[in-house]
């Protein structure tokens, strides 16, 4: 059928381009539009005639079928009759003829006069019944066909004009939305009714089990009947499940059922539970509820332990937390949220946070544990194990709420554990930032990656470079990722000169234009140590700042205090750590060790014995920790407005305008995964822009702000 019509359309379109010249025909534009009109009517009266014959399923299967292919027909039947559209019809109607159309809006007129009219409240109520058909003897219908006339009550070209077709009382209220007004309200009704109609049994604490099954199975059916066929675009399906709750969920029958399941939370009882589950796994009410249940009970038995600010302890505790109540109550996605949830409370309010006052302790504490695991951990723990360890660290890493606290605390660890070589594994050091990579994306670790393969470009440089005198190796660093503030400059003495001057020589000669900067306060190196009353000798590993010192008696035995910082131009500060390890060693002595001044003494210890044949007595200079902290928060604040800013700039620069309030709400939403951001915050750094001259008030709505490019 729909192939015919279209082909009818397109034969009278045909004569309409012909006819309308009249040069070559005697055809009148009058008569031309006449007898399309007159086509039209016999054709669409006749598909109305045959409705008749058909059966109700034929019915709405052809009315469908017709309205998408005569909506098409219309706009190549107008396209076609162009010029009769342009002269006949122009001139007619500017003569205040205006019952004449243009050929497109006459044959959507005789449309919707000839059929839909007819048709539509036919159609319409065909369609409800098949759906109260379906629900009562589960009986056969085509769902596909329902699911298309329900989208014509979508589609913007049934909505444009239906007003006056559906109902010709002119001074009636105009239909908004039809699909509301002409098929939710009269399904949702029917819906209410049939369920009300239903026998079930009256809820008592002991028939809980029975009366959730009995329910769970209309929730079932209709929750997955509905979703064949409505369409997504609409809120019908959430409207249905109130109704559904409203019935069946009283507040009298939901105190009773919560009783019920507080007792089976409470009782941690995982049987139950999946018993549960299977019950209410399709009635979102109490599936919320006992969600939030769980979600309680899991963090008000679980925050009791998280009370020590030991990394390792904070880490385990909570790893043993969750591992205890997945066991319990991981029985669906749903439960899992829950969980999820309470972990995540349990992570970033605990009494550890309470204690210092910021949720930002959590994300310091697990930084700390990483660099303990990779610092320390076993070396025959095998690869299963470690993988183990990293999925158990990603897992709290995920919950914690300032991502950045973390990366900033992590960053600095990595930095110690790589001057130091501290690390365990440099393939562990990798695989760590890898994980963290795939979790928060390249940006969040490029720093990171860039510091691992400044390691390992150093390897090759060290390799490169062969110098038969001294043993050496250097790490080059790139200062834009390396987060070294650089001390006052050193004087090195002529033993340790020579040799880095040589490499710096290499170095220039390879990469024209680049400067080297020593970073003398983090290197190390190994001296030989003999005395004259023994014969035994020692390998120090020492810092460079306590090699300085150490070579200097070399040359006397004893220095002042004074004399040393003006030899070798460390600070004061420093050089007082130097030799008060130096002193504590035996190496050096001194009558007065326990303030040092300038004018006291240092001797060397000719007598020096040791039962270790190696001894370590390197230790990284101490700067002031309160200070390092304080540096760490300002870097932090910093780096969020940088971020900040650049939200607001992506959000505001595709839309040119915005209301304020809308964009705040959408920096928040596009920040959330990496920190806690609150309003003040991105206020601060929207009047920042503003200052910038980036963004300005719109003249005369204040709340707009409009992007300047």
């Amino acid at each position: 059928m729909p192939d015919s019509l279209t082909y009818c359309y397109l034969k009278h379109s045909s004569s309409a381009h012909c006819g309308s010249l009249p040069c070559r025909n005697n055809i009148a534009g009058g008569d031309l539009y006449d007898h399309i009109e007159t086509s039209l009517r016999n054709k669409l009266n006749s598909i109305l005639h045959s409705v008749n014959d058909m059966t109700d399923t034929d019915t709405i299967e052809l009315y469908e079928r017709h309205v998408r292919y005569y909506e098409s027909s219309c706009r190549r039947l107008g396209d076609a009759c162009d010029y009769l559209n342009r002269h006949w019809v122009r001139r007619n109607y500017d003569n205040a003829r205006t019952h004449i159309y243009e050929i497109n809006e006459l044959a959507q007129r005789i449309w919707r006069e000839t059929l839909l009219k007819a048709l539509f409240p036919y159609i319409k109520e065909k369609c409800l019944n098949f759906i109260k058909k379906y629900r009562i003897d589960k009986s056969s219908i085509d769902i596909e066909v329902i699911r298309k006339i329900i989208g014509l009550y979508l589609d913007e070209n049934f909505q444009k004009n239906r007003n006056e077709l559906i109902d010709e009382d002119s001074s009636s209220k105009p239909v908004i939305d039809v699909y509301t007004e002409y098929f939710e309200i009269e399904f949702l009704q029917d819906a209410e009714d049939f369920y009300r109609q239903q026998n079930v049994r009256t809820l008592t604490p002991e028939s809980i089990s029975e009366y959730l099954s009995e329910i769970s199975e209309y929730y079932d059916f209709e929750i997955t009947f509905a979703k064949s066929f409505l369409p997504k675009s609409k809120s019908t399906l959430d409207i249905l499940i109130n109704k559904l709750e409203e019935i069946y969920l009283t507040e009298h029958n939901l105190s009773i059922i919560m009783d019920k399941m507080k007792t089976i939370v409470s009782n941690e009882n995982t049987q139950d539970l999946r018993h549960l589950y299977e019950l209410i796994g399709r009635i979102p009410k109490i599936n919320k509820a006992v969600a939030k249940l769980i979600e309680n009970h899991v963090y008000e038995n679980g925050i009791g332990d998280i009370t020590i600010k030991d990394s390792e302890t904070f880490v385990d505790t909570i790893i043993d937390i969750q591992k205890k109540f997945l066991e319990i109550f991981y029985i669906g996605p749903k439960f899992k949220c829950a969980l999820d949830e309470a972990f995540h409370k349990l992570i970033n309010h605990n009494a550890i946070t309470l204690q210092t006052g910021t949720i930002t302790k959590s994300a310091e504490l697990l930084a700390r544990y990483c660099d303990t695991f990779l610092k320390k951990r076993h070396k025959t723990m095998t690869e299963t194990d470690v993988e183990e360890k990293f999925k158990q660290i990603l897992i709290i890493f995920k919950y914690i709420d300032d991502k950045d606290i973390f990366e900033k605390f992590y960053g600095k660890m990595l930095v110690k554990r790589l001057i130091h070589e501290l690390s365990v594994s440099h393939d562990d050091e990798k695989s760590m930032i890898m994980k963290l990579k795939d979790i928060c994306g390249l940006q969040y670790t490029s720093k990171c990656e860039q510091i691992l393969q400044d390691i390992d470009v150093s390897k090759t440089l060290t390799d490169d470079y062969r110098n038969d005198i001294v043993d050496f190796s250097v790490k080059v660093l790139s200062s834009n990722s390396w987060p070294f503030s650089l001390l006052q400059n050193i004087i090195l003495s002529t033993e340790l000169k020579a040799t880095f001057d040589s490499f710096q020589d290499f170095y220039i000669s390879r990469h024209h234009g680049r400067k080297l900067i020593w970073i003398y306060e983090h290197s190390k190196g190994e001296l030989q140590l003999q005395t004259d009353s023994t014969e035994k000798k020692y390998k120090l590993l020492v810092s460079t700042y306590q090699m300085i010192v150490l070579l200097l008696f070399n040359e006397k035995v004893h220095w002042t205090v004074g004399k040393i910082q003006k030899k070798t131009q460390i600070q004061f500060e420093f050089l007082v750590q130097v030799l008060c390890s130096l002193l504590k060693s035996k190496i050096l002595f001194s009558k007065e060790i326990s303030d040092i001044k300038m004018n006291h003494i240092i001797e060397f210890n000719d007598e020096f014995q040791n039962n270790e044949f190696r001894i370590n007595l390197n230790e990284p200079l101490k700067s002031n920790k309160q200070k390092d902290l304080q540096h760490l928060n300002q870097s932090i604040d910093e780096d969020r407005k940088l971020v900040i800013q650049a939200a607001i700039i992506r959000i505001m620069k595709p839309t040119q305008r915005l209301k304020y309030s809308l964009l705040v709400q959408q920096v928040i939403e596009q920040l959330s995964s990496r920190f806690t951001i609150k309003f003040p915050l991105v206020k601060k750094c929207i009047d920042l822009l503003i200052d910038k001259e980036y963004l300005e008030h719109e003249s005369d709505e204040r709340d707009i702000l409009c992007y300047l490019s």
